[in-house]
């Protein structure tokens, strides 16, 4: 265990998992006990703070993003959305009278409802119209089909054709 720590430098996770195995196969496969190794504490992962932008630094970084990568870049700012969260983001789940954006199935399955940013509406208006008519043009060419959340496609058969689909890889209906 303490070459584990010392010598190899795993991380805290390694340790308590290898103290983990230990247990279980001296207990449920050998038979035995091993009191001193319930005396051996279980490691701790190092607290680290997270790195944050200031205020100005994320106003330049958007300044540097034009159409629609700086719509993302701000939805990912300013609502909290994950970058796979923006890209699926539909129509039906922007609030604009409420200001919300219901997130659906984000990190572990979970929905959620974060915030719309005021600076965001009008471009993100914007963008669905433009995605509107970038919709009518795809269906007219045989094409326009988008990302559809877990059996959605097998209950709605043709709902992935009937959303519209911001460029860029918004997903929106």
């Amino acid at each position: 265990m303490t070459a584990l720590a010392v010598t190899g430098r795993v991380a805290a996770s390694t340790q308590n998992q290898a103290k983990s195995a230990l247990l279980f196969l001296y207990r449920e496969v050998l038979g035995a006990e091993l009191p001193w190794l319930d005396g051996i504490q279980k490691a701790k992962a190092s607290v680290r703070l997270p790195v944050v932008l200031t205020r100005d630094e994320v106003a330049r970084l958007l300044a540097r993003l034009d159409g629609v990568h700086r719509l993302i870049g701000a939805l990912l700012y300013g609502t909290g959305l994950r970058i796979m969260e923006a890209m699926r983001l539909r129509v039906k789940d922007v609030e604009f009278s409420r200001r919300e954006i219901v997130v659906r199935d984000g990190k572990g399955n979970k929905d959620r409802v974060t915030m719309l940013p005021l600076r965001v509406v009008s471009p993100l208006s914007e963008q669905i119209e433009h995605a509107r008519e970038l919709h009518r043009v795809d269906l007219a060419d045989g094409f326009g089909a988008v990302w559809l959340p877990f059996a959605l496609d097998r209950k709605f058969p043709g709902a992935a054709r009937m959303a519209i689909c911001l460029s860029g890889g918004l997903a929106l209906d």
